[in-house]
């Protein structure tokens, strides 16, 4: 569909606008991620799809239903996803993170909102066979809804534009361990079926995620812009920043899900290796990340032979992508619907 839009007393700009749904676990900066895709006006919002990690299932729905209400979005369906990993079991959960209720412990009052009848899986799957080519997927949380649909429908792989996933951490430490970044560590099993699956994937590990933060000053700033969502985002960022020096001597916070909507957004600043991810299931590095990147002939099959590659993000323009954040996060006003 093809939108006429003018900003700031722009000459009005004619571009077609790019479906997505967002797999989410709200969270602080999922949160903000949702917000920022929120006022992006090439960007159709399908939906959002829900799943355990920052919080669990249930409390990532209320939560989806609460950013759709702040931003005056209430009509995009929010469908719940499992509420445990594909092996089962409780999930992990990061409520040290970014509070008990997800959102920095602001204690927001329920949405009017519902979600929808559809579970998540069930939604994936139709709107990717409604639109086959043209649906994005932002994961941003556990691929355990991703797994589902691909395990539901063999042809879902196949009809998806591309999956943008956060999660890994490629040749550098991760975040719940030395060997795990949270995402993937919260269901390996989901991760390792959708990198083998043969979908156009995109990953954006802790790696490049980490290499991107707001500093206090940023954070005053924000603040004191007069941003659409900016005293929302900073009640919740308190929370989140004090986190961060507690665990990682870092006076401000890392910006992983909007730096991951950004690979979507304005994928060119980001450089990508391709190769094969594998994701290792037991033992004392379940949930590690690793990729074949094509630098040597194997002399026999081993567990990375006969999948197709995936891109991972390799560089990222720090300056270009806090900037491009920012901006989103401290617009003014509301997008015209």
């Amino acid at each position: 569909m093809a939108i006429s839009h003018v900003e700031d007393g722009e000459v009005e700009k004619s571009f077609t606008t790019q479906k997505v749904i967002i797999d989410t676990d709200p969270g602080i900066d999922d949160s903000m991620a949702i917000l920022m895709a929120f006022q992006t006006p090439e960007l159709e919002i399908l939906g959002l799809t829900t799943i355990f990690g920052n919080v669990t299932t249930k409390d990532a729905t209320r939560n989806a239903l609460i950013l759709c209400e702040i931003a005056g979005r209430d009509a995009i369906p929010v469908a719940e996803g499992s509420s445990e990993p594909l092996k089962g079991g409780e999930p992990r959960v990061a409520d040290f993170v970014h509070g008990s209720d997800g959102l920095g412990n602001l204690n927001l009052p329920s949405s009017k909102g519902k979600k929808c009848e559809k579970s998540a899986v069930e939604f994936l799957v139709d709107k990717v066979s409604e639109y086959p080519g043209e649906v994005s997927i932002l994961a941003l949380g556990p691929l355990t809804n991703l797994a589902l649909a691909i395990k539901a429908d063999s042809s879902f792989a196949n009809k998806v534009k591309k999956i943008v996933v956060l999660g890994g951490a490629f040749f550098a430490l991760g975040n719940v361990n030395p060997a795990a970044e949270a995402n993937i560590y919260g269901d390996p099993e989901a991760a390792d079926v959708v990198f083998t699956s043969g979908a156009n994937i995109v990953i954006v590990g802790i790696n490049i995620t980490t290499q991107v933060k707001l500093t206090d000053e940023d954070l005053s700033e924000l603040k004191e812009s007069r941003g659409m969502h900016t005293q929302f985002i900073s009640d919740m960022c308190k929370f989140y920043r004090d986190w961060h020096v507690k665990s990682d001597g870092v006076y401000g916070i890392f910006l992983h899900d909007p730096v991951s909507f950004v690979a979507l957004v304005q994928p060119d600043l980001f450089t990508y290796k391709e190769g094969v991810v594998r994701v290792e299931t037991q033992g004392l590095c379940v949930g590690h990340t690793l990729m074949d990147q094509g630098l040597k002939r194997w002399n026999s099959d081993n567990p990375w032979s006969g999948y197709s590659p995936v891109s991972v993000a390799w560089t990222v323009d720090v300056d270009n992508v806090r900037k491009y954040i920012k901006k989103l996060l401290m617009k003014p006003s509301k997008l015209d619907l």
